[in-house]
């Protein structure tokens, strides 16, 4: 037994009659290593553990942590939450996670290889990113920012009615921001490479997307308004489909934040549109064993073949809803109590690549960056409006460069207007996979 586990079974152990525990143990080790002009600009090492203890009385909830876990600190936070919970209103359907069968995947997320990786390995890897990026292309003139980032991460739950979990996950990634310049003008671009030990990781590859990027934005201008085809960049998908996720939460139904509140069964995106998340699936970034009450993780499906098939609940809005929960709690940590979240979203990709797909097109964009999409989009109704960047289509190739542009519509339309899927999914340093998306008539708004 994982120490961790140990510390949690044992405050779930000191619940008394009538009421419920549950203790959640966290231990986290980051490194992160900037490098600039060849050299370290800065190396950070954070280590971070506490315990998070949620108890439940007659419907009333208290919760309380500790940034340590000395054994008087467990006992003083427990009392904590108890009086806490005192003051809380009643609510029926607070209650902790209760065991529901579900086996926990057969998943190894914790590189041990990472333990190997010294301080000057891993220096070593950011100052090569670095200079991989200068080297890339002519016209890079400067980098942003060059770093090396890992994650050790442990957590364990127990409850007094009998769940106990914890789970062990790693986590790396390289990513560079290069400046490129042509006469007066200057253009940014970024790239990356994660996985789950330094070994995985290629910095090659992270320099060369951030100076494409930067780079083919170079001379860009403002184009006249107009509606069109647009391809969304895998990058750009990624973030929309997060925003898509957070509205499909039991949590944003009830509260009444949804687009989607009360549409269950209906056909609310094309047919070719089936949206799922999986945190079992060890090529996400954000995979997990257990989610934040202990449960086990499991494929959820959301869209099947555009229809709405389901919500994401934790034990709370599983019960309020009148079902059960997804396995979908998620923590910010050991501060805060479980929220509701998706871990790993994903489309099911398509068969052609970014190019194939951009040939069939005459007159589009292809939308490599967008600015305040999260800001930009009502989660009620649904309307968005983003700032966007990237390149023209025409006659079925890429051609110049295009800025200071809005994209506007509903986030309903645009995925009943979704008229083809890439076959590139990628995963990224984020809880969504990214893949090429072609929707139709979209509004750009330009000069």
């Amino acid at each position: 037994m994982s120490e961790l586990l140990e510390i949690a079974e044992r405050i779930a152990g000191w619940a008394k009659a009538g009421e419920q525990v549950e203790a959640f143990v966290s231990r986290d080790d980051e490194t992160e290593v900037r490098a600039y002009q060849g050299e370290v600009e800065s190396l950070v090492r954070a280590q971070s553990q506490g315990v998070g203890v949620r108890v439940v009385v007659e419907g009333r909830q208290g919760y309380a942590y500790a940034g340590t876990l000395d054994d008087q600190a467990l006992h003083d936070t427990l009392q904590e939450a108890r009086d806490n919970a005192t003051f809380a209103e009643p609510d029926a359907f607070n209650g902790l996670g209760e065991p529901d069968g579900v086996l926990v995947p057969d998943l190894n997320l914790f590189a041990e290889e990472l333990a190997g990786y010294s301080i000057d390995d891993k220096v070593a890897l950011a100052i090569e990113l670095e200079r991989a990026t200068r080297a890339a292309d002519p016209r890079i003139s400067g980098i942003e920012s060059a770093e090396y980032i890992d994650s050790v991460y442990e957590s364990a739950v127990a409850t007094s009615g009998g769940l106990s979990a914890t789970t062990r996950e790693t986590g790396c990634y390289v990513s560079a921001y290069a400046l490129a310049e042509s006469g007066d003008e200057t253009q940014t671009g970024f790239g990356f490479s994660i996985g789950r030990h330094p070994g995985e990781l290629d910095p090659v590859v992270a320099a060369a997307d951030a100076a494409e990027r930067a780079t083919r934005l170079l001379g860009a201008s403002k184009p006249p308004s107009e509606r069109l085809t647009v391809v969304l960049d895998p990058w750009v998908t990624a973030q929309f489909l997060g925003i898509v996720g957070h509205t499909l939460t039991g949590e944003a139904v009830l509260k009444g934040r949804s687009l989607f509140a009360g549409r269950e069964g209906e056909m609310v995106a094309h047919p070719s549109i089936t949206l799922v998340d999986d945190p079992t699936n060890p090529a996400a970034f954000t995979a997990s064993l257990v989610d934040g009450e202990g449960l086990a993780t499991r494929r959820t499906s959301l869209l099947v073949d555009g229809q709405l098939t389901g919500y994401l609940h934790n034990s709370y809005s599983g019960r309020r809803s009148g079902t059960a929960s997804t396995g979908s709690a998620v923590r910010g940590g050991f501060k805060s109590g479980p929220g509701v979240g998706a871990r790993a979203l994903s489309l099911v990709p398509g068969t052609a690549s970014q190019a194939e797909l951009i040939a069939g097109i005459d007159n589009g964009f292809l939308v490599q960056g967008v600015a305040g999409l999260h800001s930009g989009v009502n989660p009620v109704s649904g309307d968005f409006s983003t700032g966007a960047e990237g390149l023209r289509i025409r006659n079925g190739e890429l051609a110049e460069p295009i800025r200071e542009v809005t994209i506007a519509s509903t986030v309903q339309r645009l995925l009943l207007d979704v008229l083809a899927i890439g076959g590139d999914l990628e995963w990224l340093p984020m809880s969504a996979a990214g893949v090429t998306l072609v929707v139709a008539d979209v509004t750009m708004s330009g000069a």
